[in-house]
C-alpha cells in the first residue's frame, strides 16, 4: 500500500492527514495555523508527519489563494498576512526531504470530488465553494485545468453587477461580494438587520423580511447567472457546489439548478446538473493526496 500526506492550511487551523492510495484517511491531526509565522506552522507539520511513522510518496498541500503554482509561492491570501510571498513548496521540501505539490483549495476540492465524490465518472467537473468566500476549480478527466499561469478559476473577483456591492480588496459587483456567506451577512447587517451568518438571513427572508428576501434573491440570481456563463464557456458534465452556504441553506443547490436551466439555451436545459458536494471538509485533504499519487504515475 502506498501513502501520501494531505495538508489543508486554513486561516484558523491546519490539518494534516495520512491517506492511502484508495483515498482512505488513516490518521489526521489538527493544530492552529500561525498566520504571522509560516515557519512555525511548517515545523508543526514536520512533527506530525514524522509521527505518522509510514513512508510516504510525497506531500500535497491545499492553501488559500492567490498562489504562484508554478513556483510554489503563496502570494497574498488575506487570512494569512505573514505568509505573503512565502516560498512554501521549497521550504517544506527542505524541512521534510519529500516532494511537495502546492495547489489552491478550490482546485483540490474539485479534484477530490471528481475522483471519488459527486463528480466521479464524469469527464468535465466544475466545482464551486459558496462559503466565507467563493472559490472554484475545473477538472478534465481528473486533471486540474490551471490555465497559462496557474490562475484559472480564480473567480471571486468576476464582475457581474455594475457599481454593485463590494468587500475587502474585491471590485464592485464581484460574485464573492454578492453571493458568498460573508457578503450575504454583511449586506444584511449594513441594511440594519442583525445576522451572524447567511443561514439567519435566509430564515429572516422565509419569515417575510423583505430586505433579507432581496439580499437572498440577489445571491440566487447573480450566482445562477454566473453558472450559466460558466456553462456556456466550459460545457461541464456537472456543477458540484460545496461550502456552508450551498450545503446548509435549505434548497440552495436546487434553487440554483432551477435558475441556471432558465439561463441557458432551451435545447441545453437537460444538460445542466447542479449537485451538492459529498466529501465535506475532507475534500482538500483528499484532493491533496490525489495530486501526489497523480504525480507518481
Amino acid at each position: 500500500m502506498k501513502y501520501a500526506v494531505g495538508i489543508d492550511v486554513g486561516g484558523t487551523n491546519t490539518r494534516v492527514a495520512l491517506i492511502d492510495e484508495n483515498y482512505k484517511i488513516i490518521e489526521r491531526r489538527q493544530f492552529p495555523t500561525n498566520e504571522e509565522e509560516p515557519e512555525t506552522t511548517l515545523n508543526d507539520i514536520k512533527t506530525v508527519i514524522d509521527g505518522f511513522g509510514y513512508p510516504v510518496e510525497g506531500i500535497g498541500i491545499s492553501c488559500p489563494g492567490p498562489l504562484d503554482l508554478i513556483n510554489g509561492v503563496v502570494l497574498t491570501p488575506p487570512n494569512l498576512p505573514g505568509w505573503h510571498y512565502f516560498e512554501l513548496t521549497k521550504c517544506l521540501e527542505v524541512k521534510t526531504g519529500l516532494s511537495v505539490y502546492l495547489e489552491n483549495d478550490g482546485n483540490l476540492a474539485c479534484l477530490a470530488e471528481a475522483a471519488i465524490g459527486a463528480g466521479k465518472g464524469k469527464g468535465y467537473v466544475q466545482f464551486l465553494t459558496i462559503s466565507t468566500g467563493i472559490g472554484a476549480g475545473f477538472c478534465v478527466n481528473q486533471n486540474i485545468f490551471r490555465g497559462a499561469k496557474g490562475f484559472a478559476q480564480e473567480v471571486a473577483n468576476s464582475i457581474l453587477w455594475k457599481n454593485g456591492p463590494f468587500q475587502g480588496n474585491l471590485k464592485k459587483g464581484s460574485i464573492e461580494s454578492i453571493a458568498s456567506g460573508t457578503a450575504i451577512t454583511k449586506r444584511a447587517n449594513d441594511a440594519g438587520l442583525r445576522a451572524a451568518h447567511a443561514g439567519e438571513v435566509y430564515q429572516m427572508a422565509q419569515e417575510g423580511n423583505q430586505t433579507a428576501a432581496d439580499i437572498m434573491e440577489d445571491a440566487y440570481e447573480y450566482l445562477s447567472s454566473f453558472l450559466g456563463i460558466l456553462y456556456g464557456v466550459l460545457d461541464p458534465d456537472i456543477f458540484v457546489l460545496g461550502g456552508s452556504v450551498a450545503l446548509k441553506v435549505p434548497r440552495f443547490v436546487e434553487e440554483i439548478e432551477e435558475r441556471v436551466k432558465e439561463k441557458v439555451y432551451d435545447a441545453l436545459k437537460d444538460n445542466v446538473h447542479v449537485v451538492p458536494a459529498v466529501l465535506g471538509e475532507d475534500c482538500g485533504l483528499i484532493g491533496a493526496a490525489c495530486l501526489v499519487f497523480q504525480s507518481k504515475k
